[in-house]
Protein backbone atom coordinates (compact mmCIF):
# COMPACT_ATOMS: atom_id res chain seq x y z
CA UNK A 1 0.00 0.00 0.00
CA UNK A 2 1.64 3.28 -0.88
CA UNK A 3 2.13 5.89 1.90
CA UNK A 4 0.14 8.91 1.86
CA UNK A 5 3.67 10.75 0.93
CA UNK A 6 4.03 8.67 -2.52
CA UNK A 7 0.32 9.81 -3.51
CA UNK A 8 1.34 13.38 -2.43
CA UNK A 9 4.15 12.71 -4.84
CA UNK A 10 2.12 10.65 -7.43
CA UNK A 11 -0.69 13.73 -7.25
CA UNK A 12 2.11 16.32 -7.93
CA UNK A 13 3.73 14.74 -10.38
CA UNK A 14 0.78 14.01 -12.77
CA UNK A 15 -0.44 17.23 -11.51
CA UNK A 16 2.80 18.74 -13.43
CA UNK A 17 3.42 16.43 -16.36
CA UNK A 18 -0.53 16.20 -17.89
CA UNK A 19 -0.09 19.93 -17.23
CA UNK A 20 2.89 20.30 -19.38
CA UNK A 21 1.42 17.90 -21.97
CA UNK A 22 -2.18 19.94 -22.24
CA UNK A 23 -0.30 23.47 -21.83
CA UNK A 24 0.17 24.50 -25.86
CA UNK A 25 -3.60 22.95 -26.74
CA UNK A 26 -5.21 25.20 -24.06
CA UNK A 27 -3.02 28.43 -25.58
CA UNK A 28 -4.34 27.12 -28.97
CA UNK A 29 -7.85 26.57 -27.31
CA UNK A 30 -8.18 30.23 -25.08
CA UNK A 31 -7.07 32.40 -28.57
CA UNK A 32 -9.45 30.50 -30.60
CA UNK A 33 -12.54 31.07 -28.57
CA UNK A 34 -11.67 34.58 -28.12
CA UNK A 35 -11.70 34.66 -31.79
CA UNK A 36 -15.22 32.76 -32.35
CA UNK A 37 -16.78 34.60 -29.36
CA UNK A 38 -16.41 38.01 -31.14
CA UNK A 39 -17.72 36.66 -35.19
CA UNK A 40 -20.00 39.80 -35.36
CA UNK A 41 -16.81 42.37 -34.74
CA UNK A 42 -14.16 40.24 -37.24
CA UNK A 43 -14.34 37.09 -39.31
CA UNK A 44 -11.46 34.30 -37.49
CA UNK A 45 -11.05 32.15 -40.16
CA UNK A 46 -10.48 34.48 -43.57
CA UNK A 47 -9.11 37.87 -44.19
CA UNK A 48 -11.10 39.71 -47.34
CA UNK A 49 -9.04 41.88 -49.11
CA UNK A 50 -11.44 44.18 -51.16
CA UNK A 51 -10.32 46.49 -53.72
CA UNK A 52 -12.12 48.82 -55.94
CA UNK A 53 -11.27 48.83 -60.25
CA UNK A 54 -12.84 51.63 -62.67
CA UNK A 55 -13.74 49.96 -66.55
CA UNK A 56 -15.21 51.55 -69.44
CA UNK A 57 -18.68 52.31 -69.16
CA UNK A 58 -20.87 49.88 -71.46
CA UNK A 59 -24.82 49.00 -71.99
CA UNK A 60 -26.06 45.75 -71.29
CA UNK A 61 -24.00 42.94 -69.75
CA UNK A 62 -23.62 39.80 -73.10
CA UNK A 63 -19.67 39.78 -73.03
CA UNK A 64 -17.74 36.63 -74.70
CA UNK A 65 -15.76 34.56 -72.56
CA UNK A 66 -12.35 36.73 -74.30
CA UNK A 67 -13.69 39.94 -72.69
CA UNK A 68 -14.26 38.59 -68.81
CA UNK A 69 -11.15 37.25 -69.45
CA UNK A 70 -9.55 40.27 -70.05
CA UNK A 71 -11.30 41.75 -67.08
CA UNK A 72 -9.26 39.20 -64.88
CA UNK A 73 -6.15 40.97 -65.92
CA UNK A 74 -7.17 44.11 -64.25
CA UNK A 75 -6.79 42.40 -60.84
CA UNK A 76 -4.48 39.87 -61.77
CA UNK A 77 -6.76 36.35 -62.34
CA UNK A 78 -5.58 35.00 -65.13
CA UNK A 79 -8.72 32.00 -65.28
CA UNK A 80 -12.02 32.93 -64.17
CA UNK A 81 -13.93 29.69 -63.03
CA UNK A 82 -17.54 30.83 -64.14
CA UNK A 83 -19.44 34.16 -64.19
CA UNK A 84 -23.28 35.10 -64.52
CA UNK A 85 -25.61 37.85 -64.57
CA UNK A 86 -26.97 39.13 -61.43
CA UNK A 87 -28.78 41.94 -63.39
CA UNK A 88 -28.56 43.20 -67.11
CA UNK A 89 -25.97 45.33 -66.87
CA UNK A 90 -23.78 43.77 -64.20
CA UNK A 91 -21.81 40.76 -64.26
CA UNK A 92 -19.75 38.90 -61.12
CA UNK A 93 -16.85 36.69 -62.30
CA UNK A 94 -15.77 34.08 -60.15
CA UNK A 95 -11.73 33.06 -59.53
CA UNK A 96 -10.51 30.39 -57.49
CA UNK A 97 -10.76 32.29 -54.31
CA UNK A 98 -11.67 35.69 -56.12
CA UNK A 99 -15.05 37.02 -57.02
CA UNK A 100 -15.22 40.37 -59.69
CA UNK A 101 -18.67 42.29 -59.36
CA UNK A 102 -18.35 44.73 -62.04
CA UNK A 103 -21.17 47.01 -63.06
CA UNK A 104 -21.00 48.04 -66.57
CA UNK A 105 -23.23 50.91 -66.85
CA UNK A 106 -21.77 52.66 -63.92
CA UNK A 107 -18.09 51.55 -64.89
CA UNK A 108 -17.54 50.29 -61.41
CA UNK A 109 -16.15 46.91 -60.16
CA UNK A 110 -15.61 45.48 -56.68
CA UNK A 111 -12.51 42.87 -56.42
CA UNK A 112 -12.60 40.34 -53.55
CA UNK A 113 -10.16 37.76 -52.63
CA UNK A 114 -10.45 35.53 -49.80
CA UNK A 115 -7.18 34.24 -47.90
CA UNK A 116 -7.38 32.11 -44.91
CA UNK A 117 -6.21 33.83 -41.41
CA UNK A 118 -3.19 31.91 -40.91
CA UNK A 119 -2.91 30.36 -37.54
CA UNK A 120 -6.66 30.93 -36.50
CA UNK A 121 -8.09 29.21 -39.47
CA UNK A 122 -6.50 26.07 -38.57
CA UNK A 123 -7.05 26.42 -34.30
CA UNK A 124 -10.45 27.20 -35.49
CA UNK A 125 -11.37 24.50 -37.31
CA UNK A 126 -9.76 22.35 -33.75
CA UNK A 127 -11.82 24.34 -31.76
CA UNK A 128 -15.36 23.61 -33.28
CA UNK A 129 -14.66 20.08 -34.07
CA UNK A 130 -14.80 20.86 -37.95
CA UNK A 131 -12.52 18.19 -38.44
CA UNK A 132 -14.65 15.14 -37.34
CA UNK A 133 -11.44 13.00 -36.67
CA UNK A 134 -10.57 15.53 -34.11
CA UNK A 135 -13.47 15.02 -31.72
CA UNK A 136 -11.51 12.05 -30.28
CA UNK A 137 -8.81 14.09 -29.58
CA UNK A 138 -10.61 16.66 -27.85
CA UNK A 139 -12.64 14.38 -25.73
CA UNK A 140 -9.07 12.83 -24.44
CA UNK A 141 -8.05 16.51 -23.51
CA UNK A 142 -11.30 17.35 -22.23
CA UNK A 143 -10.99 14.06 -19.76
CA UNK A 144 -6.82 15.60 -19.22
CA UNK A 145 -8.58 18.81 -17.91
CA UNK A 146 -10.37 17.68 -15.86
CA UNK A 147 -7.70 15.16 -14.60
CA UNK A 148 -4.93 18.84 -14.16
CA UNK A 149 -8.20 20.25 -12.28
CA UNK A 150 -8.56 17.77 -9.88
CA UNK A 151 -4.86 16.65 -9.09
CA UNK A 152 -4.14 20.83 -8.67
CA UNK A 153 -7.05 20.77 -5.82
CA UNK A 154 -4.77 18.80 -3.36
CA UNK A 155 -1.30 19.86 -4.28
CA UNK A 156 -0.90 22.71 -1.78
CA UNK A 157 -2.03 21.70 1.70
CA UNK A 158 -2.87 23.38 4.83
CA UNK A 159 -3.65 27.85 4.78
CA UNK A 160 -2.78 27.22 1.18
CA UNK A 161 -4.55 24.46 0.16
CA UNK A 162 -8.11 23.07 -0.55
CA UNK A 163 -9.01 23.16 3.49
CA UNK A 164 -7.75 27.10 3.17
CA UNK A 165 -8.24 29.47 0.94
CA UNK A 166 -8.45 27.09 -1.84
CA UNK A 167 -12.13 26.76 -1.21
CA UNK A 168 -12.73 30.30 -1.83
CA UNK A 169 -11.00 30.37 -4.88
CA UNK A 170 -13.19 27.32 -5.72
CA UNK A 171 -16.69 28.86 -5.20
CA UNK A 172 -14.88 32.76 -6.97
CA UNK A 173 -14.67 30.30 -10.08
CA UNK A 174 -18.37 28.56 -10.09
CA UNK A 175 -20.01 31.99 -9.28
CA UNK A 176 -19.50 33.46 -12.99
CA UNK A 177 -21.04 30.53 -15.02
CA UNK A 178 -23.68 30.05 -12.34
CA UNK A 179 -24.60 33.87 -12.49
CA UNK A 180 -24.86 33.17 -16.69
CA UNK A 181 -26.85 30.23 -15.94
CA UNK A 182 -29.34 32.01 -13.49
CA UNK A 183 -29.63 35.08 -15.79
CA UNK A 184 -30.12 33.14 -19.00
CA UNK A 185 -33.02 31.37 -17.65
Amino acid sequence: MPSVRDLRRLNVATHRDVGYFVSALVIAYCVSGLALNHVDVWNPDFVVHKRRISIPVRGEAKLTPQEIESFGALVGEEHFRVYDYPTRDQVKIYYESATLHLDLSAGKGLYERVARRPLFYQVDVLHRNSFKPWRWAADVFAVLLVLVSATGLFVLRGAQGLAGRGKWFIAAGALPPLVALLLHG
